[in-house]
Protein backbone atom coordinates (compact mmCIF):
# COMPACT_ATOMS: atom_id res chain seq x y z
CA UNK A 1 0.00 0.00 0.00
CA UNK A 2 1.24 3.47 -0.88
CA UNK A 3 -0.01 4.99 2.36
CA UNK A 4 1.51 3.38 5.41
CA UNK A 5 0.16 5.80 7.97
CA UNK A 6 -3.34 6.99 8.71
CA UNK A 7 -3.70 10.28 10.45
CA UNK A 8 -6.48 12.43 11.68
CA UNK A 9 -6.91 15.42 13.97
CA UNK A 10 -9.43 17.74 15.56
CA UNK A 11 -10.12 20.95 17.45
CA UNK A 12 -9.31 20.81 21.12
CA UNK A 13 -10.93 22.49 24.07
CA UNK A 14 -8.73 24.20 26.66
CA UNK A 15 -7.37 27.54 27.74
CA UNK A 16 -5.03 29.57 25.58
CA UNK A 17 -2.21 28.91 28.04
CA UNK A 18 -2.61 25.14 28.30
CA UNK A 19 0.36 23.01 27.31
CA UNK A 20 0.28 20.40 24.57
CA UNK A 21 -0.44 17.53 26.96
CA UNK A 22 -3.35 19.45 28.51
CA UNK A 23 -4.80 20.17 25.07
CA UNK A 24 -4.58 16.52 24.05
CA UNK A 25 -6.28 15.38 27.25
CA UNK A 26 -9.01 18.00 26.74
CA UNK A 27 -9.62 16.51 23.30
CA UNK A 28 -9.81 12.98 24.65
CA UNK A 29 -12.34 14.15 27.24
CA UNK A 30 -14.55 16.15 24.87
CA UNK A 31 -14.40 15.00 21.24
CA UNK A 32 -16.28 11.82 20.39
CA UNK A 33 -16.31 12.36 16.61
CA UNK A 34 -14.60 14.66 14.10
CA UNK A 35 -14.27 15.36 10.37
CA UNK A 36 -11.68 17.40 8.47
CA UNK A 37 -9.94 17.83 5.14
CA UNK A 38 -6.21 17.11 5.12
CA UNK A 39 -3.04 17.47 3.09
CA UNK A 40 -0.34 14.91 3.91
CA UNK A 41 3.27 15.45 2.85
CA UNK A 42 6.14 12.96 3.16
CA UNK A 43 9.77 14.14 3.15
CA UNK A 44 12.91 12.01 3.03
CA UNK A 45 15.96 12.20 5.29
CA UNK A 46 17.33 15.13 3.25
CA UNK A 47 14.07 17.08 3.50
CA UNK A 48 13.00 16.44 -0.11
CA UNK A 49 9.26 15.98 -0.66
CA UNK A 50 8.63 12.47 -1.96
CA UNK A 51 4.83 12.37 -1.72
CA UNK A 52 1.88 14.69 -1.25
CA UNK A 53 -1.71 13.49 -1.00
CA UNK A 54 -5.02 14.99 0.11
CA UNK A 55 -8.47 13.90 1.12
CA UNK A 56 -10.95 13.84 3.98
CA UNK A 57 -10.96 12.01 7.29
CA UNK A 58 -13.53 11.12 9.94
CA UNK A 59 -13.39 9.28 13.25
CA UNK A 60 -15.58 8.11 16.11
CA UNK A 61 -13.89 7.26 19.40
CA UNK A 62 -12.96 4.69 20.40
CA UNK A 63 -11.31 2.89 17.52
CA UNK A 64 -13.38 3.84 14.46
CA UNK A 65 -11.96 6.00 11.68
CA UNK A 66 -11.97 6.53 7.94
CA UNK A 67 -9.46 8.20 5.62
CA UNK A 68 -10.48 8.87 2.02
CA UNK A 69 -7.47 9.81 -0.10
CA UNK A 70 -8.71 11.50 -3.27
CA UNK A 71 -5.69 13.11 -4.96
CA UNK A 72 -3.49 12.30 -6.77
CA UNK A 73 -4.92 8.77 -6.44
CA UNK A 74 -7.74 7.10 -4.53
CA UNK A 75 -7.26 5.01 -1.42
CA UNK A 76 -9.56 4.23 1.50
CA UNK A 77 -8.49 3.31 5.04
CA UNK A 78 -11.17 2.20 7.50
CA UNK A 79 -10.93 1.11 11.13
CA UNK A 80 -14.23 -0.54 12.08
CA UNK A 81 -13.39 -1.07 15.74
CA UNK A 82 -11.92 -4.54 15.30
CA UNK A 83 -10.23 -4.60 11.89
CA UNK A 84 -8.21 -2.25 9.70
CA UNK A 85 -9.12 -2.19 6.00
CA UNK A 86 -6.88 -0.63 3.33
CA UNK A 87 -8.32 -0.40 -0.19
CA UNK A 88 -6.18 0.72 -3.12
CA UNK A 89 -8.70 1.72 -5.78
CA UNK A 90 -6.24 1.71 -8.71
CA UNK A 91 -4.83 -1.71 -7.84
CA UNK A 92 -8.26 -3.11 -6.85
CA UNK A 93 -6.58 -4.61 -3.78
CA UNK A 94 -7.77 -4.78 -0.17
CA UNK A 95 -5.62 -5.57 2.87
CA UNK A 96 -7.22 -6.40 6.22
CA UNK A 97 -5.60 -6.86 9.64
CA UNK A 98 -6.73 -7.01 13.27
CA UNK A 99 -6.94 -3.42 14.45
CA UNK A 100 -5.07 -3.96 17.71
CA UNK A 101 -1.97 -5.20 15.89
CA UNK A 102 -1.46 -1.98 13.96
CA UNK A 103 -2.72 1.01 15.94
CA UNK A 104 -0.59 0.83 19.09
CA UNK A 105 2.01 3.59 18.99
CA UNK A 106 0.29 5.48 16.15
CA UNK A 107 -1.77 8.69 15.94
CA UNK A 108 -4.87 6.48 15.92
CA UNK A 109 -4.06 5.37 19.46
CA UNK A 110 -3.43 8.99 20.49
CA UNK A 111 -6.58 10.55 19.06
CA UNK A 112 -9.18 7.84 18.42
CA UNK A 113 -8.21 5.25 21.01
CA UNK A 114 -9.28 4.93 24.62
CA UNK A 115 -8.21 7.24 27.44
CA UNK A 116 -5.12 5.24 28.45
CA UNK A 117 -2.57 7.55 26.78
CA UNK A 118 0.21 6.78 29.23
CA UNK A 119 -0.16 3.08 28.49
CA UNK A 120 1.04 3.55 24.92
CA UNK A 121 3.17 6.73 24.96
CA UNK A 122 5.63 8.79 26.90
CA UNK A 123 4.23 12.33 26.56
CA UNK A 124 6.02 15.63 27.04
CA UNK A 125 5.39 19.26 26.21
CA UNK A 126 7.76 20.42 23.46
CA UNK A 127 7.55 24.20 23.68
CA UNK A 128 6.30 26.98 21.40
CA UNK A 129 7.59 27.83 17.90
CA UNK A 130 6.11 30.38 15.47
CA UNK A 131 2.84 30.55 17.36
CA UNK A 132 2.42 26.77 17.50
CA UNK A 133 2.57 24.89 20.82
CA UNK A 134 4.04 21.39 20.49
CA UNK A 135 3.53 18.05 22.20
CA UNK A 136 5.83 15.06 21.62
CA UNK A 137 4.70 11.45 22.03
CA UNK A 138 7.18 8.55 22.01
CA UNK A 139 5.67 5.03 21.71
CA UNK A 140 6.49 2.79 24.66
CA UNK A 141 6.94 -0.21 22.36
CA UNK A 142 9.71 -0.35 19.75
CA UNK A 143 7.59 -2.47 17.42
CA UNK A 144 5.82 0.47 15.76
CA UNK A 145 6.02 2.37 12.47
CA UNK A 146 6.96 5.65 14.15
CA UNK A 147 9.77 6.47 16.54
CA UNK A 148 8.07 9.69 17.67
CA UNK A 149 5.04 11.88 16.93
CA UNK A 150 4.76 15.66 17.31
CA UNK A 151 1.47 17.53 17.47
CA UNK A 152 1.30 21.31 17.08
CA UNK A 153 -1.56 23.36 18.52
CA UNK A 154 -2.44 26.86 17.39
CA UNK A 155 -4.83 28.26 19.95
CA UNK A 156 -7.43 25.58 20.64
CA UNK A 157 -6.89 23.76 17.33
CA UNK A 158 -4.56 20.94 16.40
CA UNK A 159 -2.86 22.72 13.53
CA UNK A 160 -0.49 20.01 12.31
CA UNK A 161 1.18 16.71 13.09
CA UNK A 162 4.66 15.44 12.34
CA UNK A 163 5.51 11.74 12.34
CA UNK A 164 9.09 10.50 12.24
CA UNK A 165 9.67 6.90 11.17
CA UNK A 166 12.65 4.60 11.60
CA UNK A 167 13.88 5.31 8.04
CA UNK A 168 14.39 9.04 8.59
CA UNK A 169 11.18 10.06 6.81
CA UNK A 170 8.90 12.79 8.15
CA UNK A 171 5.16 12.82 7.45
CA UNK A 172 3.44 16.18 7.98
CA UNK A 173 -0.34 16.56 8.18
CA UNK A 174 -2.13 19.90 7.71
CA UNK A 175 -5.84 20.17 8.53
CA UNK A 176 -8.70 22.38 7.35
CA UNK A 177 -12.52 22.58 7.49
CA UNK A 178 -12.59 20.78 10.80
CA UNK A 179 -15.94 19.87 12.41
CA UNK A 180 -16.03 18.80 16.05
CA UNK A 181 -18.58 16.18 17.21
CA UNK A 182 -20.62 15.91 14.01
CA UNK A 183 -23.28 13.20 13.66
CA UNK A 184 -21.60 10.51 11.52
CA UNK A 185 -23.60 7.49 10.29
CA UNK A 186 -22.27 4.17 11.64
CA UNK A 187 -22.12 2.86 8.07
CA UNK A 188 -19.26 5.27 7.34
CA UNK A 189 -16.98 3.11 9.47
CA UNK A 190 -17.93 -0.19 7.86
CA UNK A 191 -16.12 -1.55 4.81
CA UNK A 192 -17.22 -4.23 2.35
CA UNK A 193 -14.61 -5.21 -0.27
CA UNK A 194 -15.83 -4.23 -3.75
CA UNK A 195 -16.77 -7.03 -6.08
CA UNK A 196 -13.70 -8.26 -7.98
CA UNK A 197 -11.15 -6.74 -5.59
CA UNK A 198 -8.40 -9.01 -4.29
CA UNK A 199 -8.32 -9.39 -0.50
CA UNK A 200 -5.12 -10.04 1.45
CA UNK A 201 -5.41 -11.05 5.09
CA UNK A 202 -8.51 -12.36 6.83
Amino acid sequence: MRITAFLFACALAGSAHAGGIDRLKAFIAGARTAEADFVQTVSDRQGRVTQQVSGRMAFARPGKFRWDYTAPYEQIIVGDGSRLWLYDVDLEQVSVKPLGDVVAGTPAALLAGDNALDKYFVLKDAGMAKGVEWLEAVPRTADTTFERIRMGFRGDLLDQMELFDHFGQRTTLKLSNFTRNPAIPAARFKFVPPKGAGVIGE
